[in-house]
């Protein structure tokens, strides 16, 4: 029998965290097919459906961006790059056609679909989104948001983050998640219809809980520091590859000024004329081949990335874990205070100081009809701060196991994409070396 999960006051050991791997360049498009339980069947055409969804397997696709101009909330004009989604079914229904699904979503309606299952999904390490400004960028790089090489990356790294989200057990079950695939237009004014803002945790209070809690849980803790060093190791590693690409880049194109003399030179030699004309063919193909070679490299670059910006999503459960730990020790503190308050006025003796303990020594003892409605009103208190303590301590445990059975979630796939993305990168620079 499966032992019951830990209070936060009492955690168990965690396992040791692995060394890094390294991300899948692709997931499978497979949204749902985890679901359990039945639900209708749909429209029946093979079309995406909100009863179908969690049922059969979907392509989704970020198949192309768009260059806009619109105005914003503030009524000024703006440029933005709209991305279009497409989704499909992947199974025919007798024989008919399937029928694509799609519609534009811009960056900004994508932050709002993870800001929201970040507070509606507390205890999971939620997918990143690609970076919105480039970052470790190297001299043939831009960093102009709206440059069409960046905007390509981000498109993949965009339909990356719906395959992560529509791979993954409980997200891909999300209405709103299902809705944001399908439905254009009011899609923002259902997620506000949520609330999900007035149950995000303030940045102060959970500094304030991250300061203040008293008996951390020790996996959270080792957790936020493995998100720290892999957030600075893969920060380290990805500077490191800028300088080095930049090197790279310029030795390979010292090369076309070879190409160019040997050329110049082929055409006053009579003899070596035709060797000097291949040799100078040679170098040009030569300097331009770092094009091809940095571009690839771009893409593990933008795997690791990946990487850096899950530590972020990592530190989030850690969080609120905290949060949920000081609230718990908030509302134990509580109750103790409440249970000594009403001993001392059941025994009239006074353990500690206190202003109504002053005001009783200079104005007189209260009556005994006195004391006991104040101790009848205590005893209803700690009546109802036991049932909250039991609440928080059963709701603790419930996040402590689903968080830890997400990380491990994470942890499986973490090295499998690491390890893939890594070899990968040795076996190009091998072919490149060749």
């Amino acid at each position: 029998m499966e032992q019951a999960p830990p209070g936060p006051e009492r955690p168990l050991q965690p396992a040791p965290m692995e060394p890094l791997g390294r991300p899948t360049a692709r997931l499978e498009a497979v949204v749902g097919e985890e679901a359990e339980g039945s639900r209708g069947e749909g429209r029946g055409d093979g079309t995406v459906t909100e009863n179908n969804f969690s049922l059969k397997k979907i392509e989704i696709s970020v198949s192309e961006a768009e260059k806009r101009t619109g105005r914003n909330a503030m009524n000024m004009q703006e440029t933005y790059t709209a991305y279009l989604i497409e989704t499909r079914s992947v199974e025919h229904v007798d024989g008919q056609s399937v029928l694509t699904d799609s519609l534009w979503r811009r960056y900004s309606e994508f932050e709002l679909l993870r800001n929201y299952l970040l507070v509606y999904y507390p205890h999971i390490v939620v997918p990143p989104l690609p970076e919105k400004r480039a970052e470790f960028v190297w001299h043939k790089l831009s960093a102009d948001n709206m440059d069409p090489d960046f905007v390509e990356r981000r498109r993949i790294g965009l339909e990356n983050f719906l395959l992560r989200v529509a791979s993954h057990p409980i997200l891909c079950r999300d209405k709103i998640f299902y809705l944001f695939l399908t439905q254009e237009g009011n899609w923002k004014e259902t997620v506000s219809e949520t609330g999900f803002q007035l149950k995000a945790d303030s940045r102060l209070k959970a500094l304030n809980a991250t300061f203040r809690v008293k008996n951390p849980d020790k996996r959270f803790t080792e957790l936020k520091h493995y998100s720290d060093e892999l957030q600075s190791v893969i920060s380290h590693l990805l500077r490191v590859r800028a300088r080095v690409a930049d090197r790279l880049y310029g030795v390979y194109k010292v090369h076309g000024n070879y190409g160019r003399v040997f050329s110049e030179w082929s055409a006053i030699e009579k003899e070596m004329g035709d060797g000097l004309q291949s040799a100078g063919h040679h170098m040009d193909v030569y300097a331009s081949s770092i094009d091809d070679i940095l571009e690839d490299e771009e893409h593990y670059a933008d795997q690791l990335k990946e990487y850096l910006f899950y530590a972020e999503a990592l530190r989030a459960v850690c969080r609120k874990h905290e949060l949920m730990q000081y609230d718990l020790e908030m509302a134990a503190q509580d109750l103790a205070s409440k249970k000594q308050q009403c001993e001392e006025l059941a025994t009239g003796t006074v353990r500690t100081f206190s202003l109504k303990g002053m005001t009783t020594k200079l104005f007189g003892q209260e009556t005994p009809e006195q004391r006991d409605a104040r101790i009848k009103v205590l005893e209803e208190q700690i009546s109802e701060g036991e049932q909250q303590l039991k609440s928080k301590n059963l709701e603790g445990r419930e996040f402590v196991k689903n968080a830890w059975a997400d990380i491990e979630r994470f942890k499986e796939q973490k090295n499998h994409d690491l390890k893939e993305a890594l070899i990968s990168y040795a076996v190009m620079q091998i072919s490149m070396c060749k």
